[in-house]
């Protein structure tokens, strides 16, 4: 009996042991919480849908382009199509004559252009004739002042008065020798210029001039030096007769700046062409 009551104190024990083990179990007391897994999302499906969804919408597309453009062809073709010989005909001959035309308008207008062309340069010439004519005018004239290469003559007071006459000869052995451009001291050589005597020295175009004498040339130096030295001539008579000093000098910039209004001709007029 007492063996038979040990043992059903020990099964209750381990009955009990057993109900206390279940109730823990039952109980979320341990270090580490339980992580519970998510399921993971379908994104390979998702991805594929959206693929096969725009491709269908590409091939849409193509297909009603390439629709659209046959139909264009196909209304074209048919346009030529229903048309017989004679509007056909008709059509080419159409064709041709704008051809011709726009053909016939370009070389009105290319024509046209050469005219103009033609015309312009012809202007420029005309412009360019009629300034030479008046820069040679109003060197002649004395209107405009001019530079070049040249010479200056200086003739002092001698021991006998330099008369008009002598002076006069200088400026034609000058003139005979090439000088464009000629001044005596302050007054411009023209075609009409004369010289005479004064009490003090000379009148030249109404003007007194006194020694010394500056007379400059604009032409070849080498060429109007030589008009004056030479043996014999104007500068030896000048030296001899008169006894006065001359000097020649050579230079590539003679300047005469003297110049004089242009005179209106009272009976000479030009000759019309």
């Amino acid at each position: 009996m007492k063996r038979t009551k040990q043992s059903n104190t020990l099964l209750d024990k381990m009955r009990d042991q057993h109900a206390q083990d279940k109730v823990n179990d039952r109980i979320e007391t341990g270090s580490f919480p339980t992580v519970r897994k998510k399921p993971k999302k379908r994104l390979d499906r998702g991805s594929t849908r959206s693929r096969l969804i725009s491709s269908v919408l590409v091939s849409l597309m193509c297909a009603l382009l390439g629709f659209a453009y046959m139909s264009q062809i196909n209304n074209t073709k048919s346009t030529y199509e229903t048309m017989d010989e004679s509007e056909l005909v008709r059509l080419l001959n159409e064709s041709n004559t704008q051809i011709s035309n726009l053909e016939q308008r370009k070389n009105q207008l290319s024509s046209q252009l050469e005219s103009l062309k033609s015309a312009a340069d012809e202007q420029e010439q005309a412009k360019k004739i009629a300034k030479q004519n008046e820069e040679t005018s109003g060197l002649i004239s004395g209107r405009l002042p001019a530079k070049g290469k040249g010479i200056t003559i200086k003739v002092d007071r001698g021991t006998t008065k330099v008369d008009a006459s002598i002076m006069f000869n200088l400026i034609e052995e000058l003139r005979n020798a090439g000088a464009e451009v000629i001044a005596i001291n302050n007054v411009r050589v023209v075609a009409s210029t004369y010289i005479q005597d004064a009490e003090d020295g000379l009148i030249a175009d109404g003007v007194s001039i006194t020694p010394t004498y500056v007379v400059k040339a604009i032409g070849n130096p080498q060429e109007l030096s030589n008009a004056v030295d030479i043996a014999g001539g104007v500068g030896a008579q000048l030296q001899v007769k008169y006894g006065a000093n001359v000097d020649v000098e050579s230079s590539d910039n003679v300047v005469i700046d003297e110049v004089r209004d242009a005179v209106q001709n009272q009976y000479a007029k030009p000759v019309e062409q």
